[in-house]
């Protein structure tokens, strides 16, 4: 199977589209119905949405606008906010949803296990936010408010252990600066466990996407580099051309 290059839309509490960088200055960019019409004409490989509050401020998975969102999308559908337990993922997969994303709740291996051995590990997914605390690279959780003392490689290999069938890698330092993956941070994760890891967080432009690959990445994700363009930032939805896909692939070394 070829790499998947990947759209990530982040929803607010109001469910608008939304970009963030470094995990805060929310700027909205869209209503997401459209952007996701937009990315099916583009015939995008995957799209992940995060509901990026509903951890915080302690709220379910919302089912109906789940199942709105996942009616008008052609691609596979990844979602995550709020997922805590069987119980809130069956209806999300019932409307189509093909992949669930923890974040806090994949700090708990038997949530993790028990969503595995109920849905597949290749239903579950658990996202691992970094920061960089004196040269070291510490897990965040709840949008990094708080900064744990476990390395992305500890958890990553725990998340693994315990079931997940892939690891969304984030930097939030490079959360929407579209300057680029960390690679040393990519690479690092990539090698200590056996399932896929999907890079996100910094990437702005076709050669970011190409770095993220020969760290060793998977799959590669963004926001910044299909919802902006130009150094204004202004809202532009885009997605490699077919040309676009297999220069990715020869530049990064990967045949498609």
């Amino acid at each position: 199977m070829r790499p998947r290059i990947i759209p990530v839309l982040l929803l607010d509490s109001r469910r608008r589209l939304v970009k963030t960088r470094c995990f805060g200055n929310e700027v909205y960019v869209g209503d997401p119905f459209n952007v996701i019409r937009i990315f099916n004409e583009k015939e995008v490989d995957e799209i992940c949405v995060f509901d990026i509050n509903a951890s915080i401020e302690d709220r379910r998975p919302d089912v109906g606008f789940i199942s709105e969102l996942a009616s008008e999308c052609f691609m596979p559908l990844s979602y995550g906010g709020g997922v805590r337990s069987v119980a809130d993922a069956t209806p999300i997969f019932a409307v189509g949803v093909e992949k669930i994303v923890l974040g806090r709740a994949g700090v708990d291996a038997v949530v993790v296990r028990t969503l595995a051995d109920s849905f597949g590990s290749q239903a579950v997914a658990v996202c691992i936010d970094c920061r960089r605390i004196n040269n070291d690279w510490r897990v965040g959780l709840d949008r990094g408010r708080i900064i744990t003392d476990v390395d992305p490689v500890t958890r990553a290999r725990a998340v693994e252990q315990a079931g997940a069938g892939e690891i969304i890698l984030q930097s939030i330092e490079g959360d929407g600066e579209r300057k680029g993956y960390n690679v040393d941070l990519i690479s690092a994760v990539s090698t200590a466990v056996n399932v896929p890891v999907v890079a996100l967080g910094g990437a702005g432009n076709v050669s970011h996407l190409i770095e993220g690959l020969r760290a060793g990445a998977s799959a590669v994700a963004s926001g910044s580099a299909f919802i902006f363009i130009g150094r204004l930032r202004a809202v532009l939805i885009t997605y490699p051309s077919p040309e676009d896909i297999k220069d990715i692939f020869a530049g990064s070394g990967v045949l498609s």
